[in-house]
């Protein structure tokens, strides 16, 4: 299953297990975790040091992620966004502001690399090296490729009961993130038919 950092930036913000919202990037140490499982996906960009990882650097991620969660929003309009930040929403213009921002505060130039063997290839180097600068310019760059690639197009807000989670549609008929959300809305529909009287109120037991 393709991942992409941008989604798995929006969907810190997750139900709980127990009818509740929980935010992963609520502390430091939820943000260390976040960027360990991360580090394949930064391809370098993610800071070795954890001790560079301080409550600076966590509030400009969970910027950056309310600038993402804003624009998931509009691009699943005009279907309902995700509930939690729906009434809180950062303008598109703020957000897109803030994520062209960030992805210019590390500049990228293309170096050439020419294997032994196998045929030459390209990389982007950055120029900079700053720890918390590299990792938001990284987020932010993952984000605008995912906003301006086919996959926008795909990005569905899950509908199911207590679910706050975006995910990119893999087929035709996906109406939800994963298979658990699919089973509690289907049982959600059926108490709704068999529990609910004429008019919209709940039948007597």
């Amino acid at each position: 299953m393709e991942r992409w950092t941008a989604l798995d930036l929006a969907s810190t913000i997750r139900h709980d297990g127990e009818g509740g919202v929980t935010d992963e990037l609520a502390t430091t140490e939820g943000l260390k975790d976040w960027i360990d499982r991360q580090r394949a996906l930064l391809d370098g960009h993610a800071p070795e040091d954890e001790d560079v990882v301080d409550e600076k650097l966590r509030l400009r991620v969970v910027e950056l992620r309310r600038a993402v969660r804003a624009l998931f929003a509009r691009a699943v309009s005009p279907a309902p966004p995700s509930p939690p930040d729906a009434h809180r929403l950062m303008t598109a213009e703020r957000a897109v502001a803030h994520l062209n921002t960030a992805a210019a505060l590390v500049p990228v130039v293309p170096q050439l690399d020419w294997p032994p063997e196998g045929p030459p290839g390209t990389r982007l180097s950055a120029t900079r090296d700053d720890p918390h600068t590299m990792l938001l310019a990284a987020l932010a760059r993952a984000a605008v490729e995912f906003l301006s690639g086919p996959q926008r197009e795909q990005l569905r807000a899950c509908t199911a009961p207590r679910c706050v989670r975006y995910f990119v549609k893999g087929h035709g008929r996906q109406e939800w993130c994963k298979p658990s959300c699919g089973n509690r809305a289907r049982a959600a529909r059926h108490y709704d038919r068999h529990h609910r009287a004429p008019g919209g109120a709940t039948a007597a037991s």
